[in-house]
This record gives C-alpha cells, structure tokens and sequence, in this order.
C-alpha cells in the first residue's frame, strides 16, 4: 500500500521491508535530530493493523499471547508475542485496548498470517478479528511531541512516543499539519541506537524471546499457559539462548554499511574466520555515526573486537551472555 506522503516533495521511497513509505525527505540526519527533539511525525502507513472486538477479546488474547493482557486496563500499550509450539517468535504485536476495540500494529504484509492464526483459535470465544489496515494508517509522534491527537482515535503511548491508529482519508491532512515530517530511516537509527528488536530484522525462523532481549517487555512469566511457554520457561529457570543481541559502533571510515545477513567474525580471525552471528540492522545514525545490531553466538566474549561484514566493529552487551 503506497503512502500518499511519497508524493510530497523531497520524499525518497523505501525499499524492502518497508516499500510503501518514505525512507526520508531530503536529510535523514536532520530529520533524526527533529524526533530526538520530540518534533516531527513519521509515516509508519505501511504496517499492517488489526483489531478484535468482543466481550472475551482481553480474556482470549490473554491465552495466546505472551503477554498479561486479561486486566489491560484501557489506554495502556503493551508489546505482545505469539510463539510456535517449538518458543520461536512468529508474530510481534504492538497493542492498546480502547475499552472496547484491541488495536494492533504489526510488521507490514504479516497480518494475514496472523489473522488466519487468531482465526483458528477463535472456537466459541466472543471476540470479532479484522484487518483494518485499508482504512487505518499508523503514524508515529516522538516522545515529547505536542501534536494534538484527533478525538476518537486509538494511540499507543510509550517512552518512545506515541502510535496513533490515524483514519487513512485524513492522513496526509495530518501529516502536514503535524510536521516536519521523518523518514523511515531517521525511525530505524533512533531504533537502533535504543537496542531496540524488530520481527524479521533481529529475528529469523529460530529467534527465541531471550536472545534479544524481550523477556520482561514482551513476554510475562507470571501468567498462565501459552503456545511455546515450555521452552521460555525452561530456558529462563535452567538455560541460557543459544544467541544473544549486540549493539555495534562501526568503523566510521568505511563508506558503505553492512548489509543485513552480512556475517560476524572475530576480528582476530580475519574475514576468512568462522562465522559468529549476523548484522540485524545497520545505520548511521546522527551522533553515534555508524551503528548496527547484530546476533551472536552466546559464547562470543563481551570485550572482543569483530568484524561485521568485513567492518571493524566494537561491541557493546544487550542481552547478557
């Protein structure tokens, strides 16, 4: 679904994983500067939203989310996951219940799937699902932000700002009244910088909750049963993750920025070294200049210097080893 704001001047599209926005307006740096400032909007209409209604919404999700979510008082964000049987992450829900309505946002083109899981486990529950994302758009106000919030709309408040569920007819007539507006890569730095994890980027088809850094904010250990809960629990009680998420400072010198997939090695090893973890995601980022997020085997020690793509790399401990 392509943004109306891609045709504002000075907008550059994104590619990837999120096609469909902008990946800046002329000056990503600048426009990191304005959200780390708490000003600026970023167009985040190409995720995908998805609501449940119903008397047993809180009561029903509550068995198939990671998250405590039976007594989600209403206003109240919360992240969410939904693991396989096997404790791998399948889906990342972004959620606020409105007191009648859940929304959620999620990775863009993932809602289908995720709608066909919920709709599988409906059975006798009074609870209603659907995919709003052709009329809903998600925009994205920074921590410190004194944009009004049209009436009646959801948002989602953290520490990182705030996600409002904007009707799509209105977004472009918001989005230039509530500007400058910020890129998708100004978003992603400010992401980086803050070690913060993101479905299919520090993730892959074996990603369990504890190597990245989720228990606690996505995941709750005091609630009751859930698909994957066995292995969550077990490695929290007697295990460590195979991985861990690190964060990265780049050598500043090199002109291009390692791709995602782009392999960690030990410095000491040589680009011909065996193959550690992989770069999730990689910026620059306004301050900090290059910095990435990578996934490591566990027994990678703390202090050593690596190579992520062949760039010279420092690391700093997300998630303890």
């Amino acid at each position: 679904m392509k943004s109306p704001l891609l045709s504002l001047p000075g907008a550059v599209p994104a590619e990837g994983r999120d096609e469909g926005v902008a990946a800046h307006y002329g000056d990503p740096f600048r426009e990191q500067r304005a959200l780390a400032a708490g000003t600026g909007l970023v167009d985040l209409s190409h995720r995908g939203v998805v609501t449940v209604t119903g008397d047993d919404r809180l009561s029903w999700l509550h068995l198939l989310l990671t998250q405590h979510v039976s007594d989600l008082p209403p206003g109240q964000a919360t992240d969410a996951l939904i693991l396989s049987a096997n404790g791998h992450i399948e889906h990342a829900l972004y959620l606020v219940d409105d007191g009648t309505t859940v929304w959620a946002h999620v990775e863009p083109g993932t809602q289908e799937a995720l709608i066909g899981y919920l709709e599988s486990m409906r059975f006798f529950y009074r609870v209603e699902i659907a995919d709003r994302t052709e009329e809903f758009a998600v925009v994205h106000l920074p921590a410190g932000s004194i944009a009004e919030v049209p009436e009646g709309v959801a948002v989602r408040e953290t520490a990182q700002g705030r996600d409002v569920f904007l009707p799509r007819a209105g977004l472009e007539a918001y989005a230039q009244a509530n500007g400058p507006l910020a890129g998708t890569l100004a978003y992603e730095a400010l992401r980086v910088e803050a070690h913060r994890p993101r479905l299919g980027f520090e993730t892959d088809h074996r990603t369990i909750p504890h190597e990245i850094g989720l228990i606690g904010s996505a995941v709750h250990l005091q609630k009751g049963c859930y698909r994957g809960q066995e292995t969550v629990a077990r490695v929290h009680n007697l295990g460590k993750p195979p991985r861990r998420l690190v964060f990265l400072h780049l050598d500043g010198s090199e002109v291009h920025l390692p791709p995602h997939g782009a392999p960690v090695r030990l410095a000491s090893d040589g680009e011909e070294g065996r193959q550690l973890g992989f770069v999730t995601t990689a910026v620059r980022h306004y301050e900090l200049g290059p910095i990435a997020l990578a996934l490591v085997k566990r027994n990678v020690p703390v202090d050593a210097p690596l190579l992520a793509g062949g760039t010279a790399a420092a690391q700093e401990t997300v998630v303890e080893p």
